[in-house]
């Protein structure tokens, strides 16, 4: 009897433990820019009031233990395989978990998902007030009625093989799209798929470039956490921690997309946020070159390629700098040279289609 009372006592503790472990956060460490704060969003999943398959709290729980700042349910208005045990408005997952993500400080943004053939294809609109106007027979009243709303609308994986299986094309019906306002940003990233199309697009059209995970399953389905993957989001460095925040940095696109080790985006932001990430020191100065001290403090890795320099200057090929890691770097100094120009390019900080981040330590 007493042993049977002592599993049962075990059990009970460890079901107790359970919420407080399912609760545990890991912070996804990135730096602030001056003036700014980043935030990590996701503004692209689904549940089973679309085409998902967990109940939307259990998207709140999975934002919360990544790390992640605001999030953005976006079931399709026009696809939803459930409805037969599922029959609700388009509101409805939205209304579910705001009082959940407001306990648990996650912003949660009101979206939905107009899904059309090519074209135009797949979009999101976030910050509705309302989803239902968005259900309509023609793809231009939906745009319009968000719109209206005064939503931010972007074009969502562009080069989805199903809708564009041979090449990723900007069709008239974008630029109408574009020109009346209802293109506001573009997918860049797409959970496993990166469109340097839409990096180029972006750039050329002022539009904001944003990262999604446009999961449909449990989370750890697609990412293995213990090896370190993350879900593919978007860094929004807003003014202050909010709705409002987030939305005044989505209008004028100060963001940055996080796809598996790749951070895609315009220069001007990414240079500052390469060099709040690590810091480097002179620890050695003699006739023979120099040797730093190169501290990376983010959960990011950077790859670093030698380009064009005065040969008499020597230092490496291929360098990675790891996260967390402090890296001891010697220069050399030859014909006599006291110092130059250390350049390299930062492979996987992408500034334009097969271009990364070209940078200079001065020596």
């Amino acid at each position: 009897m007493m042993m049977k009372k002592s599993i049962i006592c075990a059990f009970l503790i460890l079901v107790g433990l359970q919420p407080s472990l399912a609760q545990q956060r890991n912070e996804i460490k990135v730096p602030d820019l001056d003036g700014y704060k980043t935030l990590k969003c996701d503004f692209h999943m689904h549940t089973v009031f679309s085409d998902g398959l967990v109940w939307p709290t259990v998207r709140v729980d999975e934002a919360y233990r990544e790390g992640l700042d605001a999030i953005a349910l976006t079931e399709h208005i026009e696809y939803q395989p459930h409805k037969k045990d599922i029959n609700a408005d388009h509101n409805r997952s939205y209304e579910i978990c705001k009082k959940k993500a407001s306990d648990m400080g996650i912003l949660l943004v009101k979206g939905s998902e107009i899904t059309r053939p090519m074209a135009p294809g797949h979009s999101n609109a976030i910050f509705l007030q309302d989803s239902n106007p968005l259900d309509t027979k023609d793809y231009k009243d939906a745009y319009k009625a968000a719109k209206e709303q005064k939503a931010f609308i972007f074009w969502n994986h562009p080069g989805w093989d199903r809708q564009q299986p041979d090449s990723t094309k900007w069709w008239p019906e974008h630029t109408e799209l574009y020109n009346n306002g209802c293109i506001n940003g573009i997918e860049v990233a797409n959970g496993d798929v990166y469109s340097p199309e839409a990096l180029k697009w972006c750039i050329e059209k002022k539009l904001t470039m944003l990262g999604t995970s446009d999961i449909h399953e449990p989370i750890q389905t697609d990412y293995d956490f213990a090896k370190g993957e993350h879900r593919t989001m978007t860094f929004v460095f807003a003014k202050e921690r909010s709705l409002d925040g987030i939305r005044e940095a989505l209008d004028n696109r100060r963001t940055l997309v996080w796809y598996a080790d790749m951070v895609i985006g315009q220069e001007e932001l990414m240079k500052p946020f390469f060099e709040k990430c690590i810091d480097i020191k002179e620890i050695n100065r003699d006739e023979k070159g120099v040797t730093l001290s190169i501290m990376n403090n983010s959960d990011l890795i950077f790859k670093l390629h030698k380009t064009e320099h005065n040969p008499s200057l020597v230092y490496f090929r291929d360098y990675t700098l790891k996260p967390h890691t402090k890296h001891t770097i010697k220069i050399l100094f030859n014909d006599g040279i006291k110092g130059g120009d250390m350049n390299f390019e930062i492979t996987n900080l992408i500034t334009y289609p097969e271009k990364g981040l070209n940078y200079t330590i001065k020596l």
